[in-house]
């Protein structure tokens, strides 16, 4: 038996509880956490704003060593450090086939089997997002897991699995951020702070970090941050005003708010790039009206997990990582156990820290 944080239903509280964890079957892989970050999206499917099959384990950023492997699975060994990947790509549908692994139709279809079972009454379990994360020992499929990059430690290593991969991709494969450009990155939690690293390695010439806290500057800045704006109704204004009126070259939104995208669409220059990162409810309307879309020529974008296939990036994020350029230690504001998770998902509705990482 393990612990894990369970959520019994939409809305409820997680329970920390004594699950019942299988021997991997054939193509899975068993896996010891070291650590998991908790992320927006976590908080997203307890509250209902992304579906998830429950009573489920949550926790989809994770990483930790392999414990045993079922029949068939070759290339990963027990002992081997091991990075979850929530979104494995099947390799056979029509996104996959287009080299767009990231919008893969298939990639979530685990995430409704049953994986393990609660030790007090033995009633079914479902991991969210496919890995469930937010226990001491998961078991997944073999396509979850990805090879720790030598030089990055093990449990710094579970930002790589959805906040860096999405903060780094959203500025480089969506944005394409150019050196030289300008950016505005709205939300400094864990993927905002990602994305102003992200920024700053691709040589942007202005980092323009937009949040609602104060209180994060000091953090947005030393993620690389050369300005600071506190959101407000003007937000798009003080933008501008930075950027000789023109407004920036890219915006990264990070929160997932109808008011936050329009802000970051209207802060961009004439012929800008709005990328969106943050995931809405579907009562996050947004409107434009035909005349601006024309005058402005502005694109506006989604962003899938940074439109990233983690078995390519993995590696560069992990050169960036050895020579000193992304610092995945100040992504984090708060080591917790799975007690702490609760804590972590106020903190978050709150828009207080950067990324809570639980550490076993």
């Amino acid at each position: 038996m393990v612990r894990a944080a369970v959520l019994p239903a939409v809305g409820a509280p997680l329970e920390i509880a004594e699950i019942d964890l299988p021997a991997p079957g054939p193509g899975q892989v068993r896996v010891r956490l070291a650590a998991a970050g908790v992320c927006h999206s976590d908080l997203s499917l307890s509250d209902g704003t992304m579906r998830v099959p429950v009573p489920a384990v949550l926790g989809h950023e994770g990483a930790g060593t392999v414990v045993s492997v079922g029949e068939g699975v070759t290339g990963i060994a027990p002992g081997d450090g091991v990075v979850l990947n929530w979104a494995p790509s099947c390799g056979s549908c029509h996104a996959c086939s287009l080299g767009e692994v990231w919008l893969c139709a298939n990639a979530l279809t685990g995430a409704g089997d049953v994986y393990a079972r609660r030790a007090c009454d033995g009633s079914d379990l479902h991991p969210g997002l496919n890995v469930a994360a937010f226990a001491e020992e998961t078991v997944v499929a073999a396509g979850c897991v990805l090879p720790v990059p030598d030089g990055v430690p093990l449990s710094d290593a579970a930002l790589l699995g959805c906040a860096v991969l999405t903060g780094y991709g959203a500025v480089h494969h969506s944005a394409r951020v150019h050196a030289g450009e300008t950016v505005a990155v709205f939300g400094a939690g864990g993927v905002g702070l990602a994305a102003l690293q992200a920024a700053r390695i691709a040589g942007a010439s202005q980092v323009i970090a937009v949040d609602v806290s104060p209180e994060k500057e000091s953090l947005a800045r030393e993620a690389g941050a050369t300005d600071y704006v506190v959101a407000s109704d003007a937000t798009a204004r003080e933008i501008r005003s930075l950027t000789g009126k023109r407004g920036v070259d890219v915006a990264v939104e990070c929160v997932g708010r109808a008011v936050t995208i329009r802000a970051a669409w209207d802060s961009t220059r004439r012929g800008g790039r709005t990328t969106v990162v943050g995931i809405g409810g579907k009562d996050q309307q947004v409107t434009f009206n035909a005349l601006e879309i024309f005058h402005w020529g502005r694109t506006l974008s989604g962003c899938v997990y940074g439109n990233s296939d983690p078995a390519r990036d993995l590696p560069v994020l992990a050169e960036h990582v050895r020579a000193g350029r992304l610092d995945l230690g100040t992504l984090v504001t708060e080591r917790i156990g799975l007690d702490g998770i609760a804590g972590a998902f106020e903190n978050m509705v709150a828009g207080k820290g950067g990324r809570a990482l639980v550490v076993f």
